[in-house]
């Protein structure tokens, strides 16, 4: 894209595929910013394994704790791979370190580098003993050679390779039982005997099975340490056949893909990325969406090899496709070859379920899980340039949130404006961007605002009713409910029916009544914002026969209203995870910040020669902080944020805030 070669960062994952050394590699390419977090999310749902790419003079970082837990929740083997060994300040030391402090994990110190930062020059790789160097005169890093160390030329290297080997082996043994019976049997009086072969099968076993993880380390600008990265993985991370999904044994050798990506194109229509796990994939081949329920048909496939597609006749598991010619598939719908087949996997499931443990709901085991999409937390209004266009700017939200679920977009009912809702500033930003370049749209954004949630402090009890009569038909509804705040945590109101009230009467009516509770939670007394943490006890229904379910629905809502605004209530506002990594010189200047900032500090870090502040920020004050810390540090500082919680705003903060919006803020 053209916005991720102006900010030099990944936004949307990328496809490729390649041969290295007669394997076949398919490859992800996935942003690290935060606002991106669930690109990330989606290609880890179809991969087999993973590179994790650390920069080596920070070693580990915000976003890397954040992708590493994601990693850990699909159970992906990986490698980790320390970039940039040439930059100033690169430490082998230090970012091997953070692994193994902040992420937990057991590094396998694979290779050790020659020279750091500005006297890289090559690396030393352990299991064989020997050393690669790259020709400082080649850019393109193909041209290398590999020595093996030798006691008479490099006696220092040598010694500290033998080490890190003794020491390999002995961290291998620990984890794998095959390879310690092997190594105290033949081999426990000299390791040096030890055949690479048998060492390399042990570490592909514990990569696989998650309890360590290789080291390897390089400089992807001058591609220096890349070919022994693409031999790592060829050898140490899990093929598609090694890889057990319980899912696939309903399906024999069916058809069974995950459609994980949509992009537009514009002359091609919408492109579907899809991993698949069984079966073989043709052009003019019918296919039936689970999801959607519905059938279409792929008129060609192509294989992505980065930004040029090859036309292909078929593809097998294991492989990614893309797809042209399904207009209804969206990201995370699964894919099969027709509805029989889901029918007959269903049935199978069924019957492995039911001897197992009795019944459950075989519908749900066929659907390959899908992707958590996370809450919107910034929003603003986004204004065609005139009227006539609000039509183009309709269809161009719709092709982005196709390609995009963690973009929502909905209408203002108050103004009738179209509300635009994303992960953080940068998300819109490019949204914005995109909508003017890829659909020539110039839209207007209106100033960015926090997504504010309320809730109440006190528990209330209200009555109505409702008396309405439609033609000859009389309506009469009388209710009285409770509303009160829960105890936990809950973004849904908690429904409940008191003692005195027979469920199985309020059993006909209970959709009528929970859709009237949802409605009035959806805009607050105060702000209109969501309300959460509340609890609806319904204390008596009286309904005359023949009364409609919608007039139930409005007189459920109206009462809960009334309930909400009797209350004492209290604005809840979005607090931020806030990282800032900053040199010591600045490190008083952007304290002093924060604190105007509400900020609340948790702990201040040293990582190398820099200072890392930890703590929380309500996500209000922090608008274009961007702008503020690069001024304030002349540059030098960077941060990452994440959404931590909603929590409770002081009372004069609420206050202020109220008043300043109180243009269209509802009575205190």
């Amino acid at each position: 894209m053209a916005q991720e070669r102006e900010r030099g960062i990944t936004i949307q994952s990328a496809a490729v595929t390649f041969d290295w050394k007669g394997y076949r590699v398919n490859l992800i390419d996935t942003p690290g910013h935060v606002d991106f977090t669930l690109e990330v999310e989606r290609c880890l749902r179809v991969l087999d394994g993973a590179v994790a790419v650390f920069d080596a003079s920070a070693g580990v970082e915000a976003q890397t704790l954040t992708v590493w837990k994601q990693a850990d929740k699909y159970n992906i083997p990986r490698i980790c791979f320390l970039n940039k060994m040439d930059k100033t300040g690169a430490s082998f030391k230090y970012a091997v370190e953070s692994i193994r402090e902040k992420l937990k994990a057991k590094p396998l110190l694979l290779q050790l580098p020659i020279g750091e930062a500005k006297t890289f020059k090559g690396l030393v790789d352990v299991i064989s003993k020997e050393k690669l160097l790259w020709n400082p005169s080649s850019d393109d890093g193909k041209d290398f050679e590999r020595k093996p160390l030798l006691e008479l030329i490099d006696p220092e290297l040598l010694k500290e390779t033998t080490e890190a080997r003794n020491a390999l082996i002995e961290q291998v043994a620990d984890l794998d039982d095959e390879f310690a019976d092997l190594v105290l049997g033949e081999f426990s009086e000299n390791f040096d005997l030890l055949p690479a072969e048998k060492l390399q099968t042990a570490i592909h076993r514990v990569t696989v099975a998650q309890t360590a993880v290789p080291v390897l380390c390089g400089s992807a600008l001058k591609n220096k340490g890349i070919q022994p990265l693409l031999d790592a993985i060829t050898m140490y991370l899990p093929s598609p056949e090694e890889r057990n999904y319980e899912f696939l044994q309903w399906y024999k050798s069916d058809l069974c893909a995950l459609a994980f990506k949509v992009l537009h194109d514009k002359q091609r229509g919408p492109l579907v990325f899809m991993r698949i796990y069984s079966g073989t994939v043709k052009p003019q081949l019918a296919i039936h969406n689970i999801n959607g329920n519905c059938t279409e048909r792929i008129s060609r496939l192509l294989l992505p090899f980065a930004d040029q597609h090859v036309e292909i006749p078929s593809l097998t598991a294991g492989n990614i496709a893309l797809t042209v010619g399904l207009k209804h598939t969206a990201t995370g719908d699964t894919i099969v070859s027709s509805k029989s087949s889901a029918l007959a996997a269903a049935h199978r499931a069924k019957r492995e379920g039911e001897k197992k443990h009795g019944k459950n709901n075989e519908a749900e085991r066929l659907l390959l899980a899908g992707v958590e999409i996370p809450e919107p937390v910034f929003f603003c209004t986004i204004e065609p340039p005139s009227v006539a266009k609000q039509p183009e700017l309709d269809h161009a939200l719709k092709c982005l949130q196709r390609e995009d679920p963690s973009l929502k977009v909905k209408l203002d009912p108050d103004s009738g404006q179209t509300v635009l809702c994303g992960m953080g500033e940068l998300h819109i930003e490019i949204i914005h961007d995109r909508i003017k370049r890829e659909y020539g749209l110039e839209t207007y954004l209106g100033p960015l605002q926090v997504a504010y949630r309320e809730t109440i402090l006190n528990t209330v009890r209200a009555t109505d009713t409702l008396d309405r009569t439609l033609g000859d038909k009389r309506h009469l509804v009388t209710i009285e409910l409770e509303a009160s705040p829960t105890e936990t945590s809950s973004v849904m109101p908690v429904i409940e029916n008191a003692e005195n009230v027979s469920e199985d009467r309020l059993k006909v009516f209970q959709e009528a009544i929970e859709n009237g509770i949802h409605s009035a939670c959806l805009q607050g007394p105060l702000l209109g914002s969501p309300v959460q943490d509340v609890a609806i006890t319904l204390h008596s229904l009286i309904v005359l026969p023949g009364t409609s379910t919608t007039m139930i629905s409005a007189c459920v809502s109206r009462c809960v209203q009334k309930a909400l605004k009797k209350a004492d209530k209290q604005v809840l506002e979005p607090l931020m995870n806030l990282e800032v990594t900053v040199t010591r010189e600045y490190l008083s200047p952007v304290l002093a910040d924060l604190a105007q900032r509400r900020g609340n500090i948790q702990e201040i870090q040293t990582r190398q020669d820099n200072k890392v502040v930890v703590g929380f920020v309500p996500l209000a004050e922090i608008m274009g902080y961007s702008t503020v810390l690069r001024t304030i540090t002349s540059g030098s500082a960077t941060f990452a944020l994440e959404l931590s919680s909603y929590q409770a705003m002081n009372p004069q903060d609420q206050r202020t805030l109220l008043s300043q919006r109180s243009g269209f803020a509802k009575g205190f």
